[in-house]
């Protein structure tokens, strides 16, 4: 929670409960802008040739926000763990994200706020100490004592840590629920730390995203959600470049046009860009951002013959002095009409953690009205939940985690449709189809 992303998650959110606004060159507002539940529309009908919109987080009754520990207000409390023991103001200002102005008013709200001990990583001063059974254990403990210390119904948990490398999917370590829980006992050093949290949550019945690019989900873990019913999803936060790709190849493919390369380079200077720089942990991220065109490519077979993809490299370098102020440069060349080349070439400017911030919120909500919904099947007895891996949160991550045997839709435009229509089938209305059939 003391990491870029956290600080800003929970400054966000305070300053919209205090309406605080603040002065860079022009007075600043709070606002949730970047969030799909707290600042998007959804279509729900027309009226005289008039489309309608309410907003997204009115077609289903949401959690409102939000309180902190040891506050009394609102539907969510929000808790935490870190590596760090430092209160979340002077977290705050270590990340440098929000503007001094912001920072000096929110400081007084922030600085009683101090983290769980946590178990990952350098810089580690305040960390869970023992064996992996027992770091699990404490875990265990940790979520019961802030479940019953703020007298909340639910909690979900949401991994947004720097990246771990990825793990070695090993027979007889954690290719099933029995071999993990085997590895833990014998406390292997490849069961990774959120992969540990993910296997406390999912003991208490409590959901668990992950949004990191590391491979928490091994087989074993995906298993275990499976036979206990809890909901797991992610991975990693899609939030800018990706995004962008995803669209983007989605209309070059759906136009018949076929990309043939598609270079990405990224500088960064947060604690994020320093821990990519390793290889071993740079691997989880690329692969995570090199999915992301899979479903298309192989959506349209007059362009591309079995097996055949564009070039497709990500590079990521870390900058210091750019802290979180990310540049993301991407060329996209494809061939056209009768041998003709097309390069397009993007290059986007963004603040990450305040892209990031409002997905976290966005994850959160979703995941605790998809454990609400239950459906079943014509013909079927009973209702039930939807299956434990959580595909509605996949609009929000870049490598989304499907059940076996699921299709992955990477597509943006097919990954919020299918949201959009979960949510107006659960309140009765028609599924969207753009066909407007009423005025052709």
């Amino acid at each position: 929670m003391g990491g870029n992303n956290g600080s800003a998650l929970s400054g966000g959110v305070i300053a919209n409960r205090e309406g605080i606004s603040w002065a860079t060159k022009d007075v600043q507002q709070a606002n949730y802008f970047g969030s799909l539940t707290q600042a998007s529309t959804i279509q729900v009908g027309s009226f005289n040739g008039q489309e309608i919109y309410a907003s997204f987080k009115s077609i289903l009754p949401m959690v409102t926000f939000i309180c902190f520990e040891m506050t009394l207000s609102d539907d969510v409390v929000f808790g935490e763990w870190d590596i760090s023991n430092m209160n979340l103001a002077d977290d705050m200002a270590r990340a440098n994200v929000f503007d001094i102005d912001l920072q000096k008013k929110l400081r007084p709200y922030m600085e009683s706020m101090v983290p769980f001990p946590a178990n990952q990583g350098s810089r580690a001063n305040n960390v869970i100490k023992g064996t992996k059974k027992e770091q699990v254990d404490q875990i265990i403990k940790d979520i019961r004592q802030f479940k019953e210390n703020n007298k909340v119904d639910k909690v979900v948990v949401l991994w947004t840590a720097n990246t771990e490398r990825y793990s070695s999917v090993v027979v007889g370590l954690n290719d099933t629920m029995e071999n993990l829980f085997a590895s833990v006992d014998r406390n292997e050093a490849e069961i990774s730390p959120s992969t540990l949290y993910a296997i406390a949550c999912i003991l208490e019945n409590v959901p668990f995203i992950n949004g990191s690019p590391q491979n928490t989900f091994v087989p074993g873990l995906i298993d275990l959600a499976i036979k206990r019913n809890t909901l797991i999803g992610g991975d990693d936060f899609k939030s800018g470049q990706t995004k962008m790709k995803s669209v983007l190849v989605y209309f070059l493919v759906g136009a018949g046009i076929k990309p043939t390369s598609i270079v990405s380079y990224n500088h960064l200077g947060n604690t994020d860009g320093m821990n990519l720089s390793a290889p071993q942990t740079f691997c989880s991220k690329e692969i995570s951002k090199s999915n992301v065109v899979d479903d298309m490519v192989s959506s349209n077979a007059i362009l591309y013959e079995p097996g055949e993809h564009p070039d497709h490299v990500v590079v990521i370098k870390y900058v210091p002095y750019v802290g979180d102020s990310k540049r993301a440069m991407d060329e996209y060349t494809s061939e056209i009409f009768m041998g003709g080349r097309n390069t397009i070439v993007l290059h986007n400017t963004c603040e990450d953690s305040l892209l990031a911030a409002p997905i976290i919120l966005d994850l959160v909500l979703l995941a605790e009205i998809s454990i609400r919904i239950q459906l079943k099947a014509e013909g079927e007895g009973k209702f039930h939940s939807f299956h434990p891996v959580a595909t509605i949160l996949t609009y929000l991550t870049k490598a989304p985690l499907v059940p076996p045997g699921t299709p992955m839709v990477i597509a943006l435009s097919k990954q919020r449709a299918m949201l959009e229509n979960i949510l107006r089938a659960c309140v009765g209305l028609a599924l969207e189809n753009n066909m407007i059939l009423e005025y052709k």
